[in-house]
């Protein structure tokens, strides 16, 4: 990490032997930002400093225009260097975090890939038909239904059964969904 800071707000205040460093507001890292500073003895005061920081490191992008429902794979994958502080929130930076993923809209070429534009290849989507699995002791009964939610497995969605009824049941796979009784 490279930080500077700009001390010119807390150059006139008393000399302070244990600095503390804050946030203010709960806020997060960013490439440029106001960070508070406390002293507690020997004399107390807060002041604030801007800051520029910068974390270099490596992101991903795609090498070429992906269509949404697009499987990606490592060969869809360019690595580039630079300030990952300066990327927008929710870019993922884990190259495994991406291959597999199903792309749920078109990505272009050379831009960062956002967790919200990705959906887990084993989903469901809204509006899909899906198997529907109530088991219980020594038997497993099936029937279909419509996804009223989408979610990945182990998320809880309602679906909609071939007689009308509404279901709440856990995402077992791409197109089951299992249902407690």
């Amino acid at each position: 990490m490279h930080l500077t800071v700009d001390t010119s707000r807390i150059d006139n205040l008393p000399e302070c032997k244990e600095p503390q460093a804050f946030l203010p507001g709960g806020q997060r890292l960013h490439s440029q930002m106001s960070v508070g500073i406390r002293c507690l003895a020997p004399q107390a005061w807060t002041g604030y400093v801007q800051v520029n920081a910068a974390i270099k490191g490596t992101y991903y992008v795609p090498a070429h225009t992906l269509k949404a429902g697009t499987a990606i794979s490592r060969a869809d994958l360019n690595a580039l260097e630079g300030d990952l502080l300066r990327l927008s929130p929710g870019v993922v930076l884990d190259p495994d975090l991406l291959i597999g993923r199903i792309t749920t809209q078109r990505i272009r070429s050379g831009s960062p890939i956002k967790a919200t534009t990705l959906r887990h290849p084993e989903s469901i989507q809204r509006g899909q038909l899906v198997r529907l699995e109530a088991r219980g002791a020594g038997f497993v009964a099936t029937s279909e239904g419509e996804a009223m939610q989408a979610g990945a497995p182990g998320t809880q969605i309602r679906v909609r059964t071939e007689s009308g009824r509404i279901v709440s049941g856990t995402i077992l796979g791409a197109n089951t969904v299992a249902v407690t009784m």
